[in-house]
């Protein structure tokens, strides 16, 4: 190798070591075997305890825990054959992670709904991943402190917070997991190309994309690997004509080891092509797929860049972190678009020109690229950017740093920087971020204060408005909640759960005329298909209440053209019809209603409509099907007349 980095020459206390093979994972060199690597390893695991110590005392918070665990059904029953059927084949939530619903399930079988120990498999997953990068980084370097640093940074940095101290995100910390477990096994199959060991490659990465299908850059940053520590590609560019058969020779082998760094990573990239045909699918079903009329290309574009560099930031100053970075509706002033991406071809030109430093190239590059897929060319969902990405992406950041002083330290052009005062350095770092950490941590504690904090650290948040008024209005504080409502609605007019929320008010307090607006902003605009419903439906009961059941006919219609089961619909149709005479239309609609959901209602009104049409047999026989779905059938007749009297 011609890198400082890697030299042994330049670099005379580095170790490298033959491994020894276990049956079935890779191994771990002598020098990870040490006491002292195993001190770093035990260190590691307990700094994170310390410092992730406070998630204990957090609960559940409104934002996605609910869907993925509170109050599912297949999640909560625990781990059974039926639940490992629906994860294998659901799109819930707009993914296809099996392994992270089986991960919940387990869970909600030992634990229960107590968020406790929800949250300790979160830490004890983030924990064993920090241990993991050690060791994995280790085995492919040699180099035993700079690689238990980057895991210091890995484990304490307060951006990873989002990841451990959120229940809904253990998708990101099991991927990580077997993505890390990938990455050492790859390098146990460079050490000796076998079939079997590029087997267990292929395994553990399909457990990855079984849990999160962020890790789909895999495969690209196998190569970057090849590139440093592995040093695999160090002469393929060199190949040019040559005359000699000694110089042909080398040619020809250096060609042959150019194309196994290619075919070997096909099935890898076979799975990423996969996953990603898969991922699109689910996203585009549940909804989070935004098309180009939300946020145009240039728009997309414009957004990347600035975030690239906000990332950066934020992992050299890692403050005012929150869960949610709202996307921006209009372009970036000029000047910081175009700074942004000045700053990223500079970076990217002064690594690539590094040949004596390749770990910056390599750094940077699995910076960019990791990031790709969450960096919102495609983009999923509504924000600008997520502490959450930056899980596996701040891992190149990390290594450029670490390895960058500490070469810098070990540079004969200055003077040398004692190791102890360096010791110091590098502990104070992790340390202080330690502490930053401690308190993201504290502002995961509740669904109330985590929305709040939101607000006060970020401008335009429409998403925390949605959420907090959401939770103000179960908890009663109509007033407080509509006012964030409002909010909303005057960062984003069109906003679906808006309109929605202040429709319903508008409607309880009288507001009917301006509550049908609200609602119709709703069913012309909504895309997804449980909004559009609810307009609908409120929609035809604003309607009613205007006195225009005609009107109300054709919204209830319309709801049922989009979601065709909803018994409740089908006997407000009935009620209409026979309110107009209209018997056999009526009958239609109730047999339709009791046929989806049988209740007693539904019979009843059926029974007095077939009565009214002279079939009193077959309202006799109605009567009697209700009269076994109900203790109370004199109750039941009387809501049922209630109803059609229109109370």
């Amino acid at each position: 190798m011609t890198t400082s980095s890697v030299s042994p020459a330049k670099h005379p206390k580095r170790r490298v070591v033959a491994p020894a093979a276990p049956p079935f994972l890779p191994p771990v060199s002598t020098s990870a075997r040490d006491r002292r690597s195993l001190l770093l390893c035990l260190a590691l695991l307990l700094v994170v305890a310390v410092f992730y110590a406070p998630v204990v005392h957090n609960e559940f918070v409104r934002y996605d825990d609910g869907q993925y665990i509170i109050y599912n059904p297949h999640v909560n029953e625990g781990l059974r054959w039926e639940t490992v059927a629906w994860a294998l084949t659901s799109y819930e939530q707009a993914n296809w992670h099996p392994l992270t619903w089986l991960s919940h399930a387990l869970d909600c079988q030992l634990f229960g709904l107590n968020p406790v120990g929800h949250h300790i498999v979160n830490v004890l997953l983030h924990a064993i991943n920090a241990v993991l990068l050690f060791l994995m980084l280790q085995y492919a370097t040699g180099f035993r402190w700079r690689s238990s640093m980057v895991a210091a940074l890995f484990a304490l940095h307060p951006i990873n917070v989002e990841t451990v101290a959120w229940a809904a995100e253990r998708k990101n910390t099991l991927s990580m997991m077997f993505f890390l477990l990938a990455l050492w096994a790859y390098v146990w199959y460079t050490r000796e190309p076998r079939l079997r060991r590029l087997a267990l490659v292929v395994g553990l990465y399909t457990l990855a994309l079984m849990a999160k299908p962020q890790v789909i850059t895999f495969p690209f940053l196998l190569w970057l690997l090849d590139y440093w520590p592995l040093g695999r590609v160090n002469d393929l560019w060199k190949l040019g004509s040559a005359s000699s058969t000694g110089v042909r020779t080398r040619r020809a082998s250096l060609q042959s080891q150019g194309a196994r760094l290619i075919w070997e990573k096909v099935p890898l990239l076979a799975l990423s092509a996969a996953s990603a045909v898969v991922t699109v699918e689910a996203q585009s079903l549940g909804g989070a797929l935004k098309d180009l009329a939300h946020y145009g290309l240039l728009l997309r574009f414009d957004n990347a860049v600035v975030a690239y560099v906000r990332y950066v930031g934020k992992m050299l100053w890692p403050s005012k972190l929150v869960p949610m970075y709202p996307h921006p509706m209009q372009l970036y002033p000029a000047w910081e678009a175009i700074a942004a991406l000045l700053a990223l071809l500079l970076a990217t030109d002064v690594v690539a020109r590094s040949h004596e430093r390749r770990y910056l190239a390599v750094g940077w590059f699995w910076f960019l690229g990791s990031l790709v897929p969450m960096i919102g060319l495609v983009q999923v969902g509504e924000q600008a950017m997520a502490d959450r990405y930056a899980y596996q992406p701040f891992i190149g950041l990390f290594v450029m740093v670490v390895w960058a002083v500490a070469d810098w330290a070990a540079s004969e052009k200055h003077p040398r920087i004692s190791a102890r005062w360096l010791a110091v350095a590098g502990l104070c770092w992790p340390l202080a971020l330690g502490v930053l950490t401690v308190r993201q941590v504290t502002a995961w504690h509740d669904t109330e204060w985590f929305w709040r904090r939101t607000l006060a650290l970020t401008a335009g948040n429409y998403v925390a408005h949605e959420n907090l008024a959401n939770l103000l209005h179960e908890q009663g504080k109509e007033e407080e909640a509509i006012g964030h409502v409002r909010a909303v609605l005057a960062i984003r007019p069109q906003h679906v759960v808006g309109n929605l929320l202040l429709g319903e008010y508008e409607y309880s307090h009288g507001s009917v005329t301006d509550a049908i607006a609200r609602y119709q902003i709703v069913a012309g605009t909504a895309e997804n298909i449980g909004p559009r419903v609810r307009a609908y439906n409120d929609l035809a009961g604003a309607y009613l209440r205007m006195g225009e059941p005609a009107k109300a006919k054709l919204a209830w219609e319309s709801s049922l053209q989009i979601s065709p089961r909803q018994p409740e619909v089908m006997i407000q149709l009935g009620i209409i019809a026979q309110r107009d005479g209209e018997l056999a239309a009526a009958a239609r609609q109730y047999s339709r209603a009791v046929a989806v959901h049988p209740s007693d209602v539904g019979f009843i009104l059926l029974a007095r409509t077939l009565q009214l049409e002279g079939r009193n047999d077959e309202a006799l026989a109605m009567l009697q099907r209700a009269a076994k779905l109900t203790a109370d059938l004199p109750g039941a007749e009387m809501r049922a007349a209630a109803m059609l009297a229109g109370r």
